[in-house]
C-alpha cells in the first residue's frame, strides 16, 4: 500500500520506515489512512530521543564547569596519542560531570576549593596548590566544594589520539 506523501518527510529512509512499521501491524485496508500511524511513530521516535538525551543532561540546577583546551601536541615517541593541556574552571556550586578519558589525567588546583570524587575511591578534597591523578578510565566527577566560590583546575591529559578527550559516564 503507498503511503501519501507527508509534509516534513526528510528521507527515503523515513518512507522504509514507514512502510515496515504500517506492514508490522498488518494494516490491510486500502481506505485507512496511515498519516496518523505515522505520525504516531514518528512522535514515538522523537520523545525517545529527547527522553534519551535529557537523562544523559546534568540537572539544570547544577552550573558546569567551563572547559578551555590550551594547547595539544601528537606525543613523541609514541605513536596513537596526544598530549592535551587544558583548564576546567567550575563556578560555586558547579560539576565537571561524570566522565572518564582514555587516557590518564594528572591535575592542578589553581585556584579555590575543589572535591575530586572517583567511583570506587573515597572523596578527594582539594584547595589551591594541590595535584591529583586519574589513570585511564577512571570515572571521576570534579566539583566544586559546597560553600565555596568554585575553583580552577589545570589538567595534562596523555590520551588516545581521535578519540574524545572526555565520555560522559552514568
Amino acid at each position: 500500500m503507498p503511503l501519501p506523501d507527508l509534509p516534513g518527510a526528510v528521507s527515503h529512509r523515513h518512507d522504509v520506515v514507514a512502510r515496515t512499521i504500517a506492514a508490522s501491524l498488518c494494516i490491510e485496508d486500502a481506505a485507512m489512512s496511515t498519516r496518523p500511524l505515522w505520525s504516531a511513530a514518528l512522535f514515538a521516535s522523537l520523545c525517545l530521543v529527547a527522553g534519551a538525551n535529557a537523562l544523559d543532561a546534568p540537572a539544570a540546577s547544577t552550573p558546569q564547569a567551563k572547559r578551555t583546551i590550551l594547547d595539544q601536541h601528537d606525543q613523541s615517541g609514541v605513536a596513537g596519542t596526544v598530549i592535551v593541556l587544558g583548564t576546567a574552571e567550575l563556578p560555586a556550586g558547579g560539576a565537571s560531570g561524570w566522565h572518564m578519558h582514555d587516557g590518564d589525567e594528572s591535575g592542578y588546583v589553581l585556584k579555590g576549593n575543589l572535591i575530586l570524587k572517583t567511583r570506587g575511591k573515597p572523596d578527594q578534597v582539594l584547595k589551591a596548590g594541590d595535584h591529583f591523578f586519574n589513570p585511564r578510565g577512571a570515572v571521576h566527577n570534579l566539583v566544586a566544594a559546597p560553600d565555596g566560590d568554585g575553583g580552577v583546575a589545570l589538567s595534562t591529559w596523555i590520551v588516545d589520539k581521535g578519540k574524545p578527550l572526555a565520555e560522559p559516564v552514568k
